[in-house]
């Protein structure tokens, strides 16, 4: 079985932004840096909503990995980061970083594990480019 998930953007009036809805009401805003491309620096641009993207799925992950484990996991933070190379430049490798505690040690890893190998962007990613994950101590 198949879902749809999308995103439409619209002009920001007065602006060169685009005001992103999700089609659960939420909202995103994407743009360039001050300056660049009359960007007004209002919202991300590309690179930032796919790091995002990744960030907030692993983020998510860890959440529903710990509740399918029963394990008392705190996801105590989660960096994402996105390399970009060539011309015109494309994301060539993503590293994610995330620190847990409040559980023992294999708990926080068997949760951390679950999540690497169930993350719906991190899955989709991989062919396209090198996709690590790390647990912070």
């Amino acid at each position: 079985m198949s879902r749809h998930v999308s995103t439409v953007f619209s002009p920001i009036p007065g602006t060169a932004a685009g005001l992103g809805l999700t089609q659960g009401g939420r909202v995103l805003v994407a743009d360039r840096p001050l300056g660049v491309a009359r960007g007004q620096g209002l919202g991300s641009n590309g690179a930032e909503l796919l790091a995002a993207a990744l960030g907030g799925c692993f983020w998510n992950d860890l959440h529903y990995a710990a509740e399918t484990a029963q394990v008392a996991v705190e996801v105590r933070g989660v960096e994402a980061e996105v390399e970009l190379a060539g011309k015109p430049p494309r994301v060539v490798r993503a590293h994610v970083r995330a620190r847990l505690g409040g559980a023992p040690e294999a708990g926080l890893q068997a949760v951390f594990e679950a999540a690497v190998g169930s993350s719906t962007i991190a899955n989709s990613l991989t062919g396209a480019f090198d996709t690590t994950f790390e647990r912070l101590g």
